[in-house]
């Protein structure tokens, strides 16, 4: 059975649609990413499956239990770790004493090997945390019981680029040991580097559903060119450019179709230089959302 199952997983809000219809399979084992623009329903499906919020309709199950028991649910929720986008640990409490309240709740066996990764610092309050040391000490509470899946919102905020390394290691480490990773982020760079698949959610609806090298390989090759010369776009395009864009001598697309038959067009123009590499996540996400959305992505 796999980790996480929703089936037409909606939630409503009056007239507005939070979540529409929602259903895919989240595998054991496997880190999968979950990518959308501010309000886009990322954080209602998180919440959903949390049991923080009732459907309005469908269901999904975590761990094999159905959201909707909501006695089994908070049973399961021990085998969980969560780490939310906003981190509601008491501001007056130690960092110390922060994790001995949900040791007590849930375990720590794994806590000493976590604080050698992620060093907040334990005997000062909260209160004086940056956002960094706030993000490990939340890093360290979502795994040290040791759970089956890990829900992260927001994984790597806050973190210098040292840590941030580090987290995906650690999460690559933990998907080889058999736990299941499912985190929201709007750091598409990490999404391409460490997950295994990603689910793209517009307007409260999935869009996409793919592995990475999947979905990469739909959006084409990434091609620039230069020309010797401006160039009439109803000349250039063909069908099988992806978001061509023309400034002054140089074009930037993705392309779909074979590289012999993108070399044999492109011969019959002055063309000065040409690169052809393979797209990134973020021009796959433009290519849904535009590029507005790629930038603010949450």
């Amino acid at each position: 059975m796999p980790a996480i199952k929703l089936d037409g997983l909606s939630k409503r809000y009056g007239d507005v649609v939070a979540n529409e219809e929602v259903t895919f399979d989240v595998e054991r084992g496997e880190i999968f990413g979950y990518l959308g623009p501010n309000g886009a329903g990322k954080t209602t499906t998180i919440r959903l499956l949390l049991g923080l919020i009732k459907p309005s309709s469908g269901t999904a199950s975590v761990l094999g239990t159905d959201i909707r028991d909501r006695r089994a649910l908070t049973a399961t929720k021990a085998r969980v770790g969560y780490l939310p986008d906003t981190l509601g640990f008491h501001e007056r409490l130690t960092g110390r004493r922060v994790l001995a309240y949900y040791g007590r709740m849930r375990g720590d066996e794994r806590r000493d090997e976590l604080l050698k990764l992620f060093s907040p610092p334990l005997d000062r309050r909260v209160e004086t945390y940056s956002q960094g040391n706030r993000r490990m000490l939340g890093i360290v509470q979502a795994f040290m019981h040791d759970p089956d899946l890990v829900i992260m919102d927001e994984p790597t905020a806050g973190l210098d680029p040292l840590k941030q390394d580090r987290l995906h290691q650690f999460l690559e480490q933990e998907r080889e040991d058999g736990t299941t990773i499912f985190f929201s982020s709007h750091v598409l760079s990490e999404v391409q580097r460490i997950c295994d698949r990603v689910g793209i959610i517009r307007a409260g609806r999935i869009v996409d559903l793919e592995e990475i090298e999947e979905l990469l390989s739909r959006g084409g090759k990434d091609v620039w060119v230069r020309f010797a010369t401006t160039i009439e776009e109803s000349r250039f395009r063909t069908d099988q450019m992806i978001d061509l864009e023309l400034l002054g001598d140089t074009a930037r697309f993705g392309y779909t179709g074979e590289a012999k038959t993108l070399l044999e067009h492109l011969v019959r123009f002055d063309v000065l230089d040409v690169d052809i590499g393979d797209p990134q996540l973020d021009d796959v996400f433009k290519h849904y959302y535009g590029t507005e959305a790629v930038a603010g992505t949450a």
